[in-house]
């Protein structure tokens, strides 16, 4: 690996129209690469099954599962918070009028977890299993809040 010193700035073509640069920090360093432009990405806090999901569109997650729809229903995931770049939305007259907009994917059942019950010296021993059902959507929508 060959040292570059800090005084050095390198820009390197990717492709047509688009570059990376290195930034250096303190001293001899190989450099880490930023990108040079930002990456805005759209996001909300849902909530579904008394648990919080943070989702994008085009993320597949696990929920518990949602007995009454069928794969390829379209269902409405409640919101508790809305990031958009830089606009957050936390206000709760907004987020009433925003619903996320997901897709059944899938129904199946988790990992298996033993539960073990053991008394000593008393020969008493239970042994039980439980697997969750979960329910896989698919995010296709995130609507914009109404400012």
């Amino acid at each position: 690996m060959h040292r570059i010193p800090v005084n050095l700035f390198l820009l390197v073509a990717r492709a047509p129209g688009e570059a990376a640069c290195f930034a250096f920090f303190g001293g001899w360093t190989a450099g880490i690469p930023i990108s040079s432009e930002r990456e805005i990405r759209v996001y909300a806090i849902v909530r579904s099954g008394g648990r919080q999901h943070k989702v994008a569109v085009g993320d597949i997650v696990e929920v518990d599962k949602i007995s009454t729809a069928k794969v390829g229903d379209t269902v409405e995931l409640s919101t508790l918070l809305v990031v958009d770049g830089d606009a957050v939305t936390s206000d709760p007259w907004v987020l009433a009028g925003i619903k996320v907009q997901a897709e059944i994917v899938d129904h199946h059942k988790g990992v298996k977890i033993d539960i073990l019950r053991y008394k000593n010296k008393t020969g008493y021993r239970r042994r039980q299993g439980h697997r969750q059902q979960y329910t896989a959507i698919k995010v296709t929508e995130i609507p914009a809040a109404a400012k």
